[in-house]
């Protein structure tokens, strides 16, 4: 292909699919607004809890920025503003995915066809040590649940939820142990570099990769929390924590797509927010609130990105 004809191809391209992502964008909150009485944003508390929420956004993103910098990092010398602007691109790709799968391998496109199985190597850390945070917390929100509220059933799920926190922990921790088995299939050996890869992460490196997961988890889960509160749901603030942290692990294990996921967060939040407060209209809004904050934000600037993105390289 011609240079000058590939760059138009690139930047057509870049701009269908923003188009794309910002009309699906646009639908998804012009709907969701919808179903909420304005007289909501009324009835709300001082303008300084949702100044801090807003704030808590941006911390939330640098955060997930720097550690897909570190992990990017031990792959190919990149720039922090290069892999803050490919975390965005993946969140712009991830609402219309199921479950936002498409997060990742967006990253990955953005940032080129170079090392791609190594950036989907570490790609595999970044989701287990994130997966860690949501099934630790969650089990603790889970076990609060049951001693507060649960009957036969949630204790049920109370012990899948602990094997699950387990193994993942297992497969963060000593992946290593694993190797020798995927070797074994052909199609599985490439995976064997993941482990070569983990190996340049010291106890050091992976504890700081688990513990940005963490931190991460805990400010959007403050986020959540600061949320209710502006819109005057009343839960004491521990008992918060552990319904919030129960909160993103259903929405972690429901298979869903953005395109439905506001309707199930709606559902699980007054499910579980509903034990303290019948203030449906305000926990609906909460649930919405931070869903808008941390993934239509950050999408909409992911969709721009996207359109200034050469997407077919040179290279």
């Amino acid at each position: 292909m011609h240079k000058s004809t590939k760059i138009w191809v690139n930047y057509i391209a870049g701009a269908i699919i923003s188009i794309f992502l910002l009309w699906n964008i646009y639908g998804q909150v012009s709907k969701q607004l919808s179903t909420i009485d304005k007289n909501t944003w009324s009835q709300t508390g001082h303008i300084g809890i949702l100044i801090a929420t807003i704030l808590l956004m941006f911390a939330n993103t640098s955060l997930e920025a720097y550690r897909w910098y570190v992990l990017t990092r031990s792959v190919q010398p990149i720039t922090y503003r290069r892999a803050f602007a490919s975390y965005l691109a993946g969140i712009a790709f991830s609402i219309v995915t199921p479950n936002r799968v498409g997060e990742y391998p967006a990253r990955i496109l953005y940032l080129g066809r170079r090392h791609t199985f190594r950036f989907i190597n570490v790609s595999l850390m970044a989701i287990m040590a994130q997966l860690s945070a949501v099934y630790f917390f969650g089990f603790l929100g889970l076990v609060f649940y049951c001693l507060a509220f649960g009957g036969t059933y949630e204790w049920i799920g109370l012990g899948f939820a602990a094997i699950l926190a387990l193994l993942i922990a297992i497969a963060y921790w000593r992946f290593d142990n694993w190797l020798p088995w995927f070797a074994r299939f052909s199609w599985l050996r490439r995976f064997v570099i993941y482990g070569r890869l983990i190996n340049r992460f010291n106890t050091h490196g992976q504890v700081l990769i688990l513990g940005l997961s963490y931190l991460r988890f805990i400010v959007y889960t403050i986020q959540f929390i600061l949320l209710l509160v502006w819109l005057q749901v009343d839960i004491a603030p521990a008992d918060a924590f552990f319904m919030v942290s129960l909160f993103f692990w259903v929405m972690a294990v429901i298979p869903s797509i953005a395109l439905t996921e506001l309707g199930i967060r709606g559902t699980v939040s007054i499910y579980l927010f509903s034990h303290y407060s019948n203030n449906t209209l305000g926990i609906v809004a909460a649930s919405t609130g931070i869903w808008m904050l941390n993934l239509i934000v950050p999408s909409i600037i992911g969709s721009i990105l996207i359109f200034s993105r050469r997407l077919l390289r040179q290279d």
